[in-house]
């Protein structure tokens, strides 16, 4: 089943069926590596086809799906580095086991992306280094979660 949804190469897509073949989703979070990975972290809901509840789905910057994971609970963004780059040090952690994984033609080794040479879109005097590697718009640090109350 995993291997479908990966099949769908678009992340509107997939989420459509998700929507359409799961009763629907809820977005979790959103990591984005450098200027060209995202994971998308989504639990599904009411699923019964899965082996987890829980998928991360990669994308390009464009929404191509690279790959779909899926876990019965959150993984953490630096354990899931750390399984994809395990010579970076700047990312740790366990990653929760992997229940299914699927590739598709869009997929390349992520690591790449976290070279110093790796491509860039900024000019380098607007762009900065993020932890682990990849590029970003100086300034623009991740967001710090926000406690309501």
């Amino acid at each position: 089943m995993i291997e479908a949804l990966a099949q769908n190469l678009g992340l509107g897509a997939l989420l459509a069926a998700l929507r359409s073949d799961f009763g629907g989703y809820d977005v979790v979070d959103h990591w984005q590596q450098g200027e060209f990975h995202h994971d998308l972290v989504i639990r599904v809901v009411g699923q019964t086809k899965l082996p987890g509840p829980v998928l991360v789905v990669a994308t390009n910057c464009n929404g191509g799906v690279k790959e779909v994971l899926c876990f019965s609970t959150l993984p953490e963004q630096d354990a899931l580095w750390h399984h994809r780059c395990p010579d970076n040090p700047d990312f740790r952690g366990v990653l929760a086991p992997v229940l299914a994984c699927a590739r598709t033609v869009h997929w390349f080794d992520p690591c790449e992306l976290l070279t110093p040479n790796a491509r860039s879109e900024f000019l380098p005097e607007h762009r900065e280094r993020q932890p682990g590697g990849g590029w970003r718009l100086k300034g623009c640090a991740a967001k710090t979660a926000v406690t309501p109350g």
